[in-house]
């Protein structure tokens, strides 16, 4: 297999020239946090060397920045990782992209017709257990992730089948294989398939397969873990109670109600590492590395990453998965080969509206364009939720 390889060797860091002038990466970051973030952590290995760097403050009523090797929750993000151990299965013949799913998990009432590649490239038009937008302005909802409800119930724990069984009751968006509809369901149920497959736990083969080879010490599969290892940025919920609004630190929260729609944590460092060992090569065979990075048309998504054009000036394609969960952002960007990687982490306060979404968009427009050399950002839903 090609992820066991001498992580001491062929994935030793290159050691860069400390304390690197570029001011060009501070001001965004600046800029950021100026928007009306509360801080930001970012880290840039280009062909100028490595810049990491922090603006803003850990958490609120403290003066003090965000640690560069801060762990922080890194939302769906979650989906690259689960992905990437999905297809080290169908790499040792465990598994196959085109199997039924149901084939793997008969305890569920699954349409035949769901493959194993169209949970991953969310093509399979099972219903999003968080809730469902439709075109006309409907609004499906899922489980309670939102305002006091979510605040009061949120160290509950929720088991995947469970979540799983919740989409389940719920009507199909389309027949499977025939559109798009980006849905946490599905990488839960890839999670299922991975347990049943294996006979161990996601964390368990999370290890096998990618932390321990690549030394991500600082990344968690927390499962219902609620905390996050230190130092940490903190993150925070608003909300109105009586007609009062109140801010609430969800650092702390059990993650269950999301699990492999974007549970983990990790860091900056730890996801350079991860996302440049992946397209450089390293923990995938070339032709399943093709296969994920080959986007469904007009959408852009391979097998858990997004595929976009980093813009008009000479940026090329990059590789992209970003999440947001519960006042947390994790931006993870990639050449195709791995030379070039932005990671970063954003912490803030947020609402049931969103309020901040518009200012996240435009904040990872404004860091692709520093680092790529011009670009626009996914069309993804950059929130797990």
């Amino acid at each position: 297999m090609m992820n066991q390889f001498n992580s001491s060797e062929n994935m030793k860091e290159k050691r860069f020239a400390a304390g690197q002038d570029r001011p060009e990466l501070q001001k965004a970051i600046q800029e950021i946090v100026d928007s009306g973030f509360l801080g930001v952590q970012l880290r840039v290995h280009d062909e100028q060397g490595e810049w990491v760097g922090s603006a803003g403050v850990s958490k609120l009523g403290d003066a003090a920045k965000p640690p560069t090797n801060g762990h922080f929750r890194i939302g769906s993000n979650t989906k690259t990782f689960t992905a990437t151990v999905v297809l080290q299965l169908v790499a040792e013949g465990r598994v196959g992209l085109e199997d039924p799913v149901v084939d793997y998990l008969s305890e569920f009432e699954l349409d035949r017709r769901i493959t194993v590649r169209m949970l991953l490239q969310h093509t399979s038009g099972v219903f999003n257990f968080t809730g469902e937008y439709y075109e006309d302005g409907t609004v499906v909802p899922g489980i309670p992730w939102q305002a006091q409800e979510w605040i009061d119930n949120r160290f509950k724990t929720y088991r995947p089948e469970e979540l799983v069984q919740l989409a389940l009751t719920k009507p199909m968006r389309f027949d499977p294989g025939t559109g798009w509809s980006y849905s946490n369901t599905n990488y839960v149920l890839a999670r299922l398939l991975i347990e049943k497959v294996t006979g161990s736990s996601l964390a368990e083969e999370m290890q096998r397969l990618i932390l321990g080879p690549l030394g991500l010490s600082g990344t968690v599969v927390p499962d219902t873990q609620p905390m996050i290892p230190e130092p940490h940025v903190h993150a925070y919920y608003r909300y109105e109670d009586a007609g009062e609004q109140k801010t609430v630190d969800v650092t702390s929260q059990n993650p269950s109600w999301i699990s492999t729609g974007g549970d983990m944590i990790s860091t900056t460092q730890d996801l350079h590492t991860f996302i440049s060992a992946l397209m450089g090569g390293k923990l995938l065979p070339a032709p399943l590395l093709a296969e994920m990075c080959k986007p469904y048309p007009k959408i852009g998504y391979g097998l858990g990453v997004f595929v976009q054009d980093a813009g008009s000036n000479g940026g090329g394609t990059i590789i992209t998965h970003n999440g947001g969960i519960s006042g947390y952002a994790a931006l993870m960007y990639s050449t195709p080969d791995g030379s070039k990687t932005l990671t970063a982490s954003i912490n803030y306060v947020d609402d049931a509206a969103m309020s901040l979404a518009v200012p996240f968009q435009k904040a990872t427009q404004s860091l692709v364009e520093q680092v790529f050399g011009g670009g626009q950002t996914s069309r993804q839903d950059d929130q797990v939720e």
